[in-house]
């Protein structure tokens, strides 16, 4: 049966336990499909799918493009797969990452509202950041509902104090009310969208570079301003995206951050120069020692102890880099 409603679910760090719980929980006759977003690596070998499988009587598989969406069926995001839907169907792509990710949640959840408005259910679970927040603050503008796992039970509480701090959340509950709470949502009668919920052009726009198409010919210039910042994937310039003072960005080959997101991509970015930095100072020393000794061997004892000279100032800098690092290691990260 071709599903009418939609629960889509987002997590990250410490997510396999808490999907585990909602499959364990959820009755086979669910009325509606399920969508799962996980984090995870691009090169991770695809056992997700076998172990929800097993955890109970809904039959889990990793989704496929053009796949058919059936209710009392999950589907499960591909690694290095965005997983989006569309009436009926769904659509498995390798569009731009978001927050570094590719799954990520938000492209999941924006078109699930897109499709299924006000019959569309977000769920967000355990993880680090915040993914999934813009994603399901779309879901609740176009009508839909908002579950949050209780931040104090989820292994690592960041998504879901993001989500709960920044959407008009309806239920935020512990993970293991999720399950019988879907139950209930998806047994009540369909919910008509409201002619207030039409999806709005930027929501279209950014659906279709999730998609692979063209960042620029699909319209991404006016849903956002210029910004001062770089993307730390390609370089280019970052647009700014203010959705309701939630503020994103956006590159121009589609590449997609919160603020937490590039925020930590900028500093991942500033410990591999400082590290690139104490290697070429400590090539340097080495090199102008044994430039030195050469020199000395020749009798060229002033250029010798010039190189010394040289030697011991990239010493110095390089030590007081490495100072900085071990300071920057101390401090903590989400």
């Amino acid at each position: 049966m071709v599903a009418k409603r939609l629960v889509v679910i987002g997590a990250s760090a410490g997510g396999i336990d808490a999907i585990r719980t909602i499959i364990a929980g959820i009755p086979e006759t669910l009325p509606a499909a399920v969508c799962i977003v996980l984090h995870m690596s691009p090169t991770s070998p695809g056992l997700l799918p076998e172990i929800l499988d097993r955890a109970g009587l809904v039959r889990v598989t990793t989704a496929f493009d053009g796949q058919r969406l059936e209710a009392g069926r999950v589907y499960l995001a591909a690694p290095d797969r965005h997983l989006l839907v569309e009436p009926g169907k769904l659509r498995v792509t390798k569009g731009p990452r978001e927050h570094r990710f590719r799954p990520a949640i938000d492209p999941l959840f924006r078109s699930a509202a897109q499709v299924f408005g006000p019959n569309a259910i977000g769920v967000i679970l355990t993880g680090s950041l915040d993914d999934g927040t813009a994603g399901l603050w779309t879901i609740k503008r176009l009508g839909g509902i908002a579950v949050v796992q209780d931040p104090s039970d989820a292994l690592y509480a960041s998504m879901p104090l993001s989500a709960v701090r920044n959407v008009d959340v309806d239920y935020v509950v512990p993970v293991s009310r999720i399950p019988s709470l879907l139950a209930e949502l998806t047994s009540e009668p369909e919910r008509a969208a409201e002619p207030v919920a039409a999806v709005p052009p930027e929501v279209d726009v950014e659906i279709k570079i999730a998609k692979e198409e063209d960042p620029q010919a699909v319209g991404l210039e006016k849903i956002g301003k210029p910004s001062p910042y770089a993307c730390p994937d390609c370089s280019g310039v970052l647009l700014s995206i203010d959705e309701g003072g939630l503020i994103r960005f956006r590159c121009h080959t589609g590449h997609a951050y919160s603020t937490d997101s590039l925020l930590t991509a900028m500093s991942e970015g500033v410990d591999e120069a400082m590290g690139i930095a104490v290697r070429a100072l400590e090539e340097a020393m080495l090199l102008t020692r044994a430039v030195a000794a050469q020199l000395k061997q020749h009798n060229h004892i002033d250029a010798s102890r010039r190189m010394l000279e040289a030697s011991d100032r990239a010493k110095r800098r390089g030590e007081a880099i490495r100072e900085l690092i071990l300071e920057r290691d101390t401090v903590p990260h989400s």
